[in-house]
């Protein structure tokens, strides 16, 4: 079965191909890798639609990895993240080897964001588990690897684990690259929706970049402005071991 799925995503991502989108696309994620010219959320929609009543498991994700492992096209890429967000594969930790691959073979932003949103759905499933892996992975030598745990609180609103977001940004503060910097401004923003006094606390105690600074404090005070009660000040949490992203944006 999931060889005949992977192909009909295959044939029903060449159909809505646009040729006249595809070198923009191409461009403007400096992808060695060419695009058909189908938006992002249209191979979305078309991996989700060609799986629709698929409830196999296992067959999802060896669907997913064809279609990853073996993509002429970007978007097949696309199509194969958009398996795991599948119903079937939400939060099991099973996918934590794909994940894993995906990101060490991807080695680019548009992957590792997208693929940040499964691990937020085993904080939610299998919490120590996931929090012990995001542990390793915020310490690991891939750069990619690193942010993904960073991120991988993204979505969780008022579920996210302060303990946890210090423990993924803290081996990180002094990193120069560039997307580890972004990565943990655009984290530290997502949790000022749910506790500004304490991101801007943190923020004016901990040795962060420049950019890490103006992204965690880009909208501080527009949004939400509720504190969670009862959660630990940054000593005691310091003790546990696309949203506006810039120029961080979906090609489609």
């Amino acid at each position: 079965m999931s060889t005949t799925l992977a192909g009909d995503i295959r044939d029903r991502l060449r159909a809505a191909a646009d040729p006249s989108r595809a070198a923009g696309q191409q461009a403007y994620m400096k992808s060695s890798m060419p695009f058909l010219g189908v938006r992002v959320p249209e191979a979305r929609r078309i991996a989700t639609h060609a799986a629709k009543g698929t409830t196999d498991a296992a067959a999802l994700r060896e669907t997913a990895l064809q279609l990853w492992d073996a993509a002429g096209h970007r978007e097949e890429r696309y199509a194969a993240m958009a398996l795991l967000a599948l119903r079937p594969l939400r939060g099991d930790p099973a996918l934590v080897p794909v994940v894993e691959h995906m990101v060490h073979t991807g080695q680019w932003w548009d992957y590792t964001d997208e693929l940040a949103h499964r691990l937020a759905d085993m904080h939610d499933t299998h919490p120590e588990a996931t929090v012990a892996l995001v542990h390793a992975w915020a310490r690991a030598h891939d750069m990619w690897i690193r942010r993904i745990a960073i991120l991988s609180q993204l979505g969780r609103g008022i579920r996210a684990d302060r303990a946890v977001l210090v423990d993924t940004i803290e081996p990180n503060i002094a990193d120069r690259e560039f997307f580890i910097r972004k990565a943990i401004g655009w984290a530290l923003r997502e949790y000022a929706r749910i506790a500004p006094g304490w991101v801007r606390e943190y923020v004016a105690h901990r040795p962060l970049s420049p950019l890490s600074r103006r992204e965690a404090l880009k909208h501080h005070g527009a949004d939400v402005t509720v504190e969670r009660p009862g959660l630990p000040r940054l000593g005691a949490d310091s003790a546990r071991s696309n949203p506006d992203t810039g120029h961080e944006r979906s090609p489609g």
